[in-house]
């Protein structure tokens, strides 16, 4: 009798382990269908291709030198890899995931931002002080505007017709307007060109611009200031002072609020973005070095470099509700389009931490849990999500 009771309460402990630790049922979408992350490696010179409905590393592909920033086309099934010590970008065929392109560009780029159409890429050179634009269409570059010293970012606007550039060696922002080059003779392309330069803050690197198109924030990292600029007018409006070291600006999908990293004050500064004021200023953990909001604008989540955590911050009501421990040093984060998968770039560490958000069940704790670690390259720094369908092939 004691051995079968011995039986049963084993029995029952491992359908309670199973029930606690069940794998996730990920919604099958059919063979067509395909969704990817994309993580560049600095010190690896590749990138990893990461399969997000099974959370298994898919291909690793090698690219240029030192690649950093990484974007998705928002229209075609291609990404760009920003290749910082080979000066160039690396164009990825999504549906091949290999290379087929690349894109010869000035010094020390480390960014790509594309416009709304797909069909233009804009990318600062630190070290040649000047903004290469592209035809991603053709795969080239079709001009190169001058910008101040050591620009670090440029960004366009959602609306496609300005660009804004943060120039960390001069303390100034560069504004460029579409559309003002060669003038609207047929078949001639319209090019950017700078229309001012607006001295702002000390160390301006990261750039947010409002869903209107109206307002850009720049973050000047050694000023403890945020530079907010009126896009329309194109003057300063205000410097907001926020906390130490502020590295990275999240805007939320509604563009109410623009919610700051402060590096070195392990906090975040919330900006009411409509009367560019400072909501607050809340501790958040270790060296905060990222943050990103879930596009329903209900939580944000922060990569604290210092801890090997990712805290989960409840935006309504002002508070962290969950802290999660990652790999070593967190740094870069992207979401699955769903929003219930977070992606954790760990530089330290080389690989990915997955943080799963879920509707706790009978016996399970918590909102938020670690679901796995995908071993990636060495240093991942950038990361770019995809999601499409392929187009079946005819038959012969």
């Amino acid at each position: 009798m004691k051995k079968l009771l011995l039986l049963l309460v084993v029995l029952g402990a491992g359908a309670l382990a199973y029930w606690y630790f069940r794998p996730t049922e990920l919604p099958d979408r059919g063979p067509l269908y395909h969704e990817y992350a994309y993580v560049s490696n600095g010190r690896s010179n590749t990138v990893s291709v990461i399969d997000l409905r099974t959370f298994r590393l898919e291909k690793t592909i090698t690219v240029g030198l030192n690649p950093t920033g990484v974007t998705a086309s928002p229209k075609k099934n291609e990404i760009y890899v920003v290749n910082t010590d080979s000066h160039n970008i690396s164009v990825i065929d999504a549906d091949k995931n290999q290379v087929i392109a690349t894109i010869g560009v000035h010094g020390r780029p480390y960014f790509i931002d594309i416009s709304p159409d797909g069909k233009r890429g804009y990318v600062a050179n630190s070290a040649s002080n000047n903004v290469s634009v592209l035809d991603l269409e053709k795969h080239i570059v079709i001009a190169t505007v001058q910008a101040g010293t050591g620009p670090t970012k440029a960004v366009v606007s959602p609306d496609g017709l300005a660009v804004v550039v943060s120039n960390r060696g001069d303390n100034t922002v560069s504004l460029l307007r579409n559309g003002m080059g060669a003038g609207p003779a047929a078949g001639i392309v319209l090019l950017p060109a700078v229309t001012a330069t607006l001295p702002v803050c000390q160390s301006p690197e990261d750039i947010a611009i409002t869903p209107d198109s109206a307002r850009a924030f720049v973050s000047c990292s050694g000023s403890n200031q945020i530079a907010s600029i009126d896009l329309k007018q194109s003057r300063l409006m205000a410097l907001l002072d926020v906390g130490k070291t502020p590295v990275h600006l999240a805007l939320k999908p509604d563009g109410g609020e623009l919610m700051v990293s402060n590096f070195g004050a392990d906090s975040i500064s919330t900006i009411e973005t409509g009367s560019s004021e400072v909501a607050g200023s809340f501790l958040i953990g270790s060296k905060p070095a990222r943050a990103i909001v879930s596009p329903d604008n209900a939580r944000l989540y922060v990569s604290n470099f210092g801890s090997n955590s990712v805290a989960i911050y409840d935006i309504d009501f002002g508070r962290v509700i969950s802290s999660v421990t990652v790999g070593s040093q967190p740094d870069g984060l992207a979401l699955t389009p769903d929003g219930n998968h977070l992606l954790v770039l760990n530089s330290g560490s080389g690989d990915v931490t997955v943080i799963e958000k879920r509707i706790p069940k009978k016996f399970e704790k918590g909102e938020y849990r670690l679901l796995t670690m995908i071993p990636v390259g060495l240093n991942p720094n950038g990361i770019a999500v995809k999601d499409f369908l392929l187009e079946p092939q005819s038959p012969r």
